[in-house]
């Protein structure tokens, strides 16, 4: 036999075809990186781009009022509608309103404690608290509100507390829904500031308390710069769960109304679907701007 004829019945090594797929790969990192995230992005696309997409479609049509079937012939009377009538926009301020201050309460109560997290506390310290602030996340979201309506109940905890230093509950209303949203989404805040905390270096807060600096000054020049995007990340969860919440305000917001009820209303009652969707485009348009916003500050950068 031949040396030509015993090469050509040796059979090829397992694994070549992997193998210049893998040397491909490893010498295209950008097209590596585009098959990676293709299942993502594809799924991205399809639940998220074309549920939106679908959303501002269907508040262009609008419901027979005789009959009740939806007319796919687009309008933009919806839209008209949640622009002009003053219901739409006093209904749009208070949720904004009870958002931005849900948001804010979260970031004052959020700072110190993940400030001491990440600090003060010794290890062991910082493991018991990291468990505390996640305990509730466990808990099932209508357990609770229906908590807090207990809690903000004549008779309740909170009268009996309120009720030795002469004040009194709030009982049920926006008080009520700032309380109870507050509580809700604070782990969501504190989170992403403790994460920033421990990112800032020991040895500046040791270098300006050397050099003079009080405990503020230390604060407002190193440690807020510096905090920026984690206080950001923490009011862009606080301020969109807020913004398209009805649960709770159904629970302990009384009579009031927020956009999320408005959506709800027209679902169920009311029927009107594409009078739902207009409505629905309202927070998302907030949270475009609020993010774009946000994006021209830089603070989105180092997230």
């Amino acid at each position: 036999m031949s040396v030509d004829t015993a090469r050509a019945a040796v059979p090829p090594p397992r694994g070549t075809a992997a193998r210049r797929v893998s040397s491909t790969l490893n010498a295209r990192p950008r097209t590596r990186l585009a098959l990676l995230l293709a299942a993502p992005l594809t799924w991205l696309v399809m639940v998220y781009v074309v549920a939106l997409a679908a959303l501002l479609v269907s508040a262009l049509w609008t419901v027979d009022s005789f009959t009740g079937e939806i007319n796919r012939s687009l309008t933009f009377d919806n839209l008209k509608e949640i622009t002009t009538e003053s219901l739409y926009r006093t209904v749009t301020l208070r949720t904004v309103g009870v958002a931005a201050l849900v948001t804010v309460i979260d970031i004052l109560i959020a700072l110190p404690i993940a400030f001491y997290m990440a600090k003060l506390a010794s290890k062991r310290m910082q493991r018991i608290l990291v468990i505390a602030v996640l305990t509730p996340l466990w808990a099932s979201y209508l357990v609770k509100a229906f908590a807090w309506r207990s809690v903000l109940s004549d008779g309740g905890i909170f009268q009996w507390a309120a009720s030795r230093i002469g004040l009194d509950t709030p009982g049920y209303g926006l008080t009520a829904v700032v309380i109870t949203q507050a509580y809700i989404w604070l782990p969501y805040v504190i989170l992403p500031i403790f994460a920033g905390l421990e990112r800032v270096p020991n040895s500046l807060l040791d270098a300006s308390g050397d050099l003079g600096a009080s405990t503020w000054q230390t604060m407002r020049t190193i440690v807020l710069p510096m905090l920026t995007p984690a206080i950001i990340a923490g009011s862009i969860f606080s301020f969109s769960l807020t913004l398209g919440d009805y649960i709770t305000v159904n629970i302990v917001g009384g009579a009031n109304q927020m956009l999320g009820n408005l959506v709800y209303t027209n679902v169920g009652a009311a029927n009107n679907l594409p009078l739902a969707a207009a409505i629905a485009l309202i927070p998302i348009v907030i949270m475009v701007g609020y993010l774009t916003a946000v994006r021209r500050t830089g603070a989105l950068e180092n997230l």
